[in-house]
């Protein structure tokens, strides 16, 4: 779909608030977004890895405590960093939800990000030096990601999905470096997530266009279109729901009914209805939608690994 020339337009100074920093920093570093995250890393740990220990046992080992308190630093810093690189972008985008420059100075967001990101991957490398080598390049993936990766035709969208999946993998590495063992049990959440994620920020780059037009950006839909983006987000989908049906398959003809039901009716149903709206959306507010639904497909299968734990 051929793009109508971006008309010139002044950045007009929104003016300041009287909140600071300290009453701004949930807000900025998407708190609800963190709460999934630590969600997520919380049963992975006690869902899929150690599910024959008491829930208290598992969770309030010490050690993890600090790998999901690292974990977390890190991705609030990205996120600061993110809205730091996208100013311009979210003065048209999301006016409504735009913090550095109008709520938090620039200068004291880039203090914050870099603040985080040393304690978090400071606190890994001391848990392991494996684990703080793979935080710091997490830290510089999302450092590149919002300075160059995203504007970059599907280059941004695989970084954050590939971060995404690693979040999912982490709380096993920890575990394989304490046991020196390798066998893994966690990588199709890991690949489900990374696939999903791919689907998500494809549609988001597609609702974003406006903004990204206007700053130079060559996401997917502004250099392919908006028709054959979405044929690349269902091929990422169609993926995805290959996976997903193999595995509610051998759930359901092995028995174990509470995980098949529940992968079935909460995420296979809700991708079918997502492969519909994909196939029927060209406006901005279809987009929107889309992210949406995406959004409560993850999180559905992040509560299936509660079920997931009772397997053998």
């Amino acid at each position: 779909m051929n793009q109508p020339s971006p008309k010139p337009s002044a950045a007009v100074p929104l003016p300041p608030t009287a909140e600071g920093l300290g009453t701004a920093l949930p807000t900025l570093v998407r708190w609800p977004n963190l709460l999934i995250m630590l969600l997520c890393l919380a049963l992975v740990r006690a869902g899929l890895l150690l599910p024959a220990l008491p829930l208290r046992t598992a969770l309030l080992a010490p050690r993890f405590g600090l790998l999901v308190l690292a974990a977390l630093l890190v991705a609030a810093a990205g996120y600061i960093i993110n809205d730091y690189y996208d100013v311009k972008i979210d003065a048209i985008n999301r006016p409504d939800r735009l913090v550095i420059g109008r709520v938090v100075n620039r200068r004291k967001a880039m203090l914050a990000h870099l603040v985080l990101s040393a304690a978090g991957v400071g606190l890994a490398g001391w848990l392991h030096p494996v684990l703080g080598a793979v935080t710091l390049g997490t830290a510089l993936l999302l450092w590149g990601y919002s300075a160059r990766f995203k504007r970059v035709a599907l280059v941004g969208n695989v970084s954050i999905a590939t971060l995404t999946a690693a979040l999912v993998l982490l709380p096993e590495l920890q575990l394989q470096l304490a046991r020196n063992d390798a066998h893994s049990v966690v990588w199709p959440y890991a690949l489900a997530a990374f696939l999903l994620t791919v689907v998500r920020e494809i549609v988001k780059d597609v609702e974003d266009m406006r903004g990204d037009a206007q700053h130079g950006c060559r996401t997917l839909p502004l250099v392919w279109g908006v028709a054959r983006t979405k044929w690349v987000a269902g091929f990422f989908l169609a993926c995805l729901a290959l996976l997903t049906l193999g595995a509610t398959g051998r759930l359901l003809m092995s028995g174990q009914w509470p995980l098949g039901t529940w992968l079935t009716l909460l995420v296979l149903l809700p991708m079918a209805q997502l492969t519909r709206l994909l196939i029927r959306a060209d406006r901005r507010r279809h987009f929107h939608h889309l992210s949406a639904w995406c959004k409560g497909i993850m999180l559905a299968g992040v509560l299936s690994m509660a079920l997931a734990g009772s397997i053998n």
